[in-house]
């Protein structure tokens, strides 16, 4: 797996919101610099991962050819959208100790959301701005 421009970039954002979010909320604790950009890395690929199965998930909803298989792939998603956020919690417990928190399922649910949300303004933007300028 090779690492693109637009990791770089996400990795960057989900630091700059990492960093709100620890300034902002007294439960989001990381004793560093450097444990948040590792915190950021671990966000990364969690929800690299967790967006590909997601993506999987519906696929197999939108393909599926017996509603049972549609029944029991609604239910799979409907257990990995807050099952992504124990993970992540879990993850970050694991590998951190007590360096770094991310609050409780809420903080982190909250979190998540404006990462995605981040995320995806700023490639909107980078994409505007590559046709614009392949434009001029």
């Amino acid at each position: 797996m090779r690492v693109r421009p637009i990791d770089l970039v996400d990795v960057l954002i989900y630091l700059v919101v990492l960093g709100v979010f620890i300034q902002l909320f007294p439960d989001v604790i990381s004793e560093s610099f450097l444990l948040a950009l590792l915190t950021a890395i671990l966000l990364k690929v969690v929800l690299e991962v967790v967006l590909w199965a997601k993506k999987k998930i519906v696929n197999r909803i939108r393909t599926a050819k017996t509603s049972a298989v549609r029944i029991v792939s609604a239910i799979t998603l409907l257990l990995v959208l807050p099952g992504s956020k124990f993970l992540v919690l879990e993850l970050v417990a694991l590998v951190f100790g007590d360096a770094v928190r991310l609050g409780g399922f809420f903080q982190v649910t909250a979190l998540i959301i404006v990462l995605m949300l981040a995320r995806g303004g700023v490639r909107r933007l980078l994409a505007k701005a590559d046709t614009t300028s392949t434009q001029a």
